[in-house]
């Protein structure tokens, strides 16, 4: 029996809602990459939901904070090898036709809103580079993490010569991307790759608990203009990181979160600062 256009529709949509979970956690929005029988593995489809929900949790005033962690035993094994062998196999020609993506791979980087990774199994490739895209890592301590690049006869991919070095030091970075040996969580918050080590257990409860903290106690605001000043400072100096500072506290001085952030220090209350505007299109 065949199926109608709109069943097969509602079918595919169902399908591609399913590679990446979305559950709300009073102001925090969890979402859980869903292919548990992969690892996790990154494909063009779980990208689209992810970047989907990413964006929506941008124009939802309601969500503060983000968490992203994974299905089963891992966090994200990297790009999925059929995907990877069909790349390797391809000629150019082929290569040049791929569709553009609607967003850039770097979307995550852009979320004006804090980004936590709970980090419960392997992150490897593609998929720690996922996790370095989040301001903060939370990681169990049997996680896996691994560059990989160089054993798949890959280059070092979607920024990640860029984002390690700032992170773990330049000779660390250059250990993890030339070996591509795994380092596990213990060894990853020494270096520094991750923030914080939580048993497996208590893990997403953990990294759920501190962005909660950040929802109910942080401007919106401020988080949003202090992680366009940690990135943008990363490339600049201090006279310009300093001068920066500078006019945006002018700026801070006129909105309504000072104000807001003050008083209710001083009357011993939660603050009840107001949502971010919505994005620009």
């Amino acid at each position: 029996m065949k199926t109608s256009p709109a069943a097969e529709t509602v079918l595919a949509e169902t399908v591609l809602a399913q590679t990446v979970l979305a559950e709300r956690r009073g102001p925090v929005l969890v979402l859980t990459l869903n292919r548990p029988e992969r690892l996790n593995a990154w494909t063009y489809a779980l990208e689209d939901r992810y970047f989907d929900l990413l964006d929506a949790a941008e124009a939802d005033p309601e969500v503060r904070a983000v968490v992203v962690t994974g299905a089963g035993r891992g966090f994200c094994a990297g790009a999925d090898l059929e995907d990877l062998e069909a790349a390797g196999n391809a000629d150019a020609e082929t290569l040049a036709k791929l569709p553009a993506r609607s967003r850039p791979r770097t979307r995550p980087l852009e979320l004006r809103k804090p980004l936590i990774a709970a980090v419960n199994g392997a992150a490897a490739g593609l998929g720690l580079v996922e996790a370095l895209y989040c301001d903060l890592r939370f990681a169990a301590p049997d996680a896996k993490f691994t560059t990989a690049f160089a054993r798949r006869g890959l280059i070092a991919e979607y920024g990640v010569a860029w984002l390690l070095p700032r992170l773990v030091g330049a000779s660390r970075a250059m250990d993890l991307l030339l070996s591509g040996r795994v380092v596990r969580g213990e060894e990853a918050l020494a270096m520094g790759l991750v923030d914080f080590v939580v048993e497996r257990e208590g893990l997403l409860d953990a990294a759920v608990a501190y962005a909660t903290e950040l929802a109910e106690q942080c401007s919106p605001w401020s988080m949003h203009m202090i992680k366009q000043q940690v990135r943008r400072s990363l490339d600049g100096s201090f006279t310009a990181s300093v001068a920066e500072a500078d006019a945006l506290m002018l700026e801070g001085f006129a909105r309504p979160d000072v104000r807001e952030g003050v008083a209710s220090y001083l009357e011993h209350r939660a603050p009840a600062f107001p949502p971010l505007p919505a994005p620009r299109t």
